[in-house]
């Protein structure tokens, strides 16, 4: 400890039970949790520091940000060094030119989209943690959310990145540049790396200019194959800013949670949410239309209010929470929005055939292919005999995305919780790559060591 205290002030040094269980890991449970101290770095030489400190001492480094995460990657279970960027929280610079503000990583992402108003713009990644999460930790793990239809993932807003490798090196990727034809652009291989092949100290993110206002349609939607029909409805009419579903089983639940009204006064099997331009409105209104003259919808309403289009996003954003107490075992998969249909089918069959007192909650990004499996625990189970199950069940479960090329982590990356599954998503030649990546910019393996690939 006392190597620590010549790099950083007392304050910035924690090492009491209750801080190392608070920081030591993220919102994933189940992975024990034993970091040997906590250090809060304010500048890049300090993590430079902390990187040297590691390789002398052999220790590994792990990164946090708002341990807003759901794959066990923030963890630190094996007397790590947790580095928690909550001290290094500045807006550094705003060029109005270029739209390019640059902030260090432990922003908070409401910060961002609040200070990118402030100067007229907006910043579009969105997600319900986005008033904790970091944007460190939403690089890190290429975040998405609600947007990405229209705007995409972090990854297209990050113009420019300085981390620290492994070796304790100060890299400047692509300083803002739009246009930079000098060879491999390394600013992507720290886009979703995780922490393993540096620490991400400054990000320039692009801004956006100001959307129109918003409105918000809810619709109900008899059959699965009936949401793709929906989207492809509305896309040929107008540009949608959100396209999520959820089931009648998802809506249940927030209901009782949140206490909130049924949209409609007969249940559907599935829900569509819509969110797009306030001038589109006619637009939206002949692609409604249409879809109830095909059977695709059999009921809709639409916001008149900023607080009424909130009002409804909470049937969609109030899911996660709303099911918290049911203990879900979760699973961030996609798949192309054409196998949606089938792919979700399988599934629900595979449970029903194994384990037919389970109940399955659907809901996510279905506009991108992005779906939340969340089975919920029975009353009669315990907390560790439903786990077990959950992951007995993922290996069959992660065939049937494999069957389909797709991926088994979505959004939430891979972490701890799905790193022995990653041959379900990659091939052993792109592992091996991988491993070659982790072994160049982190040679000695200290940074969040465990996590994403096995030793």
């Amino acid at each position: 400890m006392a190597t620590l205290q010549g790099i950083l002030a007392d304050k910035q040094i924690k090492s009491d039970a209750e801080s190392l269980a608070v920081w030591g890991k993220d919102w994933t449970n189940g992975f024990p949790v034993a970091p040997s101290a906590v250090v809060f770095p304010e500048s890049n030489q300090q993590v430079q520091a902390l990187v040297e400190y590691a390789l002398a001492e052999r220790v590994g480094l792990v990164p946090s940000g708002g341990r807003t995460g759901l794959s066990g990657g923030a963890v630190a279970g094996n007397g790590e060094v947790v580095v928690s960027f909550d001290r290094m929280n500045r807006i550094l610079d705003f060029n109005p030119q270029d739209r390019l503000v640059t902030c260090q990583a432990g922003v908070i992402t409401q910060s961002l989209q609040e200070y990118a108003a402030e100067q007229g713009l907006y910043y579009p990644v969105d997600f319900a943690s986005a008033g904790s999460s970091q944007i460190g930790g939403n690089v890190a793990t290429n975040a998405g959310g609600i947007k990405v239809i229209r705007y995409g993932l972090t990854r297209d807003w990050v113009a420019g990145l300085r981390v620290v490798t492994g070796s304790g090196e100060l890299l400047d990727c692509n300083a803002g540049l739009v246009k930079n034809a000098t060879g491999y652009d390394m600013r992507h291989l720290f886009v979703g790396s995780e922490g393993t092949l540096g620490l991400i100290c400054e990000v320039d993110v692009r801004l956006a200019a100001q959307p129109a206002p918003q409105m918000v349609m809810v619709l109900g939607v008899p059959q699965v194959v009936d949401l793709l029909n929906v989207l492809a409805g509305f896309n040929q009419r107008l540009t949608l800013s959100a396209f999520e579903f959820f089931s009648d089983l998802a809506l249940a639940k927030v209901r009782a949670h949140r206490e909130l009204p049924a949209p409609f006064a007969t249940p559907v099997a599935y829900y569509a949410l819509l969110e797009f331009d306030e001038g589109s409105l006619d637009a939206a209104g002949e692609a409604f239309e249409y879809c109830v003259e095909k059977g695709w919808v059999v009921d809709g309403v639409v916001s008149q209010s900023q607080a009424q289009a909130a009002a409804l996003w909470q049937l969609r954003e109030g899911i996660s929470e709303s099911i918290a107490p049911f203990t879900p075992y979760k699973n961030d998969l996609s798949v192309t929005i054409q196998q949606v249909p089938e792919f979700l089918a399988d599934v629900d069959q595979f449970v029903q055939d194994s384990y037919p007192d389970f109940e399955v909650c659907w809901y996510g990004h279905i506009g991108d292919g992005n779906l939340h499996l969340n089975i919920l625990r029975p009353q009669h189970l315990s907390v560790e005999e439903f786990m077990a199950k959950g992951h007995a069940m993922s290996p069959k479960i992660f065939a049937l995305v494999q069957a389909r090329r797709g991926s088994i982590s979505a959004e939430h990356g891979v972490g701890l919780l799905k790193r022995d599954f990653l041959n379900y998503s990659r091939s052993e030649a792109e592992i091996r790559l991988m491993k070659g990546l982790k072994e160049l910019f982190d040679p000695a393996q200290i940074l969040n060591p465990g996590k994403l690939l096995k030793a």
